[in-house]
């Protein structure tokens, strides 16, 4: 197991390039399931989570090659169930079951797994695929699912917590190829999910409205092979964005699209970061001292959960109080308690975090407990003086592409290394 190594207390300067959106990504490898066809897809993702899709892939029969940041799939003989435990790690592995279902009208899939942010269930999915005519058994962990034939239905996907992003993917990517005509109320409107529709509608489907709470879906006999370049990671973003601030630093950001993550840009800006476009890149910089501010995470255009860590370890570095408010994920401030160990005063009053930031970190080791968190724990150690030890790194590497050499190339002083 490896860990990161950070010598604090160096503003980050430089230039950084971010790479393709993992959340994208996924369900894009998962959609070309739906055809025998080749599919390209480009500007993906170096990480352990496209690895374990590709081996999900490859697990039902088809052919993966992945070639730096270029993947290559072709489906042509594939078969309705998956390795059981490489799905269970990862909860975008869920995402193979509309494409089985859309093409062979049959899957079984295994519960998945993933980080452990609160409770993230599977039955809005499950709801989706009923409602276009499948019967579904949960049996000895697996996802047992048949279709005689998929049909167009009227589908609700609102949730407790909003609308299902997966779920939104998973459901569309069904009904591509079902008899009819699909509409999806309450569709999750992230990027990612635009993205996928484009991709499918590349391949041949009849897609509208994805962008917005109402996705239609005409079904088509069948879909053809497509090339697609994938979206930047607007989360990556956030996360430099955050870091070049937390820092007090200034750092340029290319490849990055600030439409897709306004709600992070316009917190940084209350804060009293400086955001300006120059030549189709993202400069952050500090405008000055630091100022309180008051997030809610919410479904997208809102503030995003997934940057709700980083934006935490910035508010540490702001003198007053600060609060931030979790809606999506309940239990999303597990770094709370390590953040702590490096001498953060935060307080948890049910779903919010009040944040009394102005003193210094110090550092100290640390365990990463998802994906998020241990982005918001590099931060931290960036921030921190003296040293940081962050362990079990293994999180940050399914979803930051190199994350540590791209901050030395900024001028952090991090070094991965083997735990003891």
């Amino acid at each position: 197991m490896e860990s990161f190594i950070i010598k604090g207390g160096v503003p980050l300067h430089g230039e950084v390039t971010i790479s393709g959106a993992k959340n994208a990504a996924l369900p894009m490898m998962a959609a070309t399931l739906l055809t025998p066809e080749r599919c390209v897809l480009r500007h993906i993702p170096n990480l352990s989570d496209v690895q374990f899709m590709g081996q999900i892939l490859t697990s039902v029969g088809a052919h993966v090659q992945i070639d730096g940041d270029t993947v290559t799939v072709q489906a042509g003989k594939i078969k309705g169930i998956g390795d059981y435990n490489l799905i269970r790690k990862m909860r975008g592995s869920i995402c193979i079951l509309g494409p089985l279902l859309g093409r062979l009208h049959k899957a079984k899939v295994s519960l998945p797994g993933g980080c452990v942010i609160g409770p993230r269930p599977i039955d809005l999915h499950l709801k989706g695929m009923r409602a276009l005519g499948t019967q579904i058994v949960l049996q000895q962990g697996y996802i047992c699912a048949t279709a005689p034939k998929l049909l167009g239905a009227e589908i609700f996907l609102g949730g407790r917590n909003g609308p299902t992003v997966l779920g939104t993917a998973n459901v569309m990517m069904a009904a591509v190829l079902a008899e009819g005509v699909t509409t999806i109320e309450s569709a999750a409107c992230e990027p990612e999910v635009v993205d996928l529709a484009q991709f499918l509608n590349e391949m041949g489907a009849k897609i509208t409205g994805a962008g917005s709470p109402t996705i239609t879906v005409t079904g088509v006999g069948e879909l053809h092979g497509a090339d697609h370049v994938v979206i930047p990671d607007r989360i990556e973003a956030a996360t430099f964005a955050i870091a070049a601030a937390a820092t007090n630093g200034q750092v340029t950001i290319r490849g990055a699209r600030s439409d897709h993550f306004q709600a992070v840009l316009d917190k940084l800006r209350e804060a009293g970061v400086t955001t300006e476009t120059k030549s189709s890149a993202l400069v952050i910089r500090r405008a000055g001292e630091l100022k309180p501010m008051d997030v809610t995470t919410l479904p997208y255009a809102g503030f995003p959960t997934d940057a709700q860590a980083q934006i935490m370890v910035l508010m540490t570095a702001t003198p007053g109080i600060s609060i931030v408010t979790e809606r999506i994920f309940e239990s999303r401030f597990m770094h709370i308690s390590e953040l702590a160990r490096l001498g953060a005063n935060i307080a948890v009053e049910g779903p919010s975090a009040i944040v009394k930031g102005g003193s210094l970190l110090n550092g100290a080791p640390i365990m990463a407990s998802d994906l998020r968190a241990s982005a918001a724990l590099v931060i931290a150690g960036l921030i921190a003086a003296g040293t940081t030890r962050v362990n079990r790194i293994y999180h940050v590497d399914r979803g930051y592409e190199k994350i540590d050499e791209k901050l030395r190339a900024l001028g952090a002083r991090i070094t991965r290394v083997q735990s003891t």
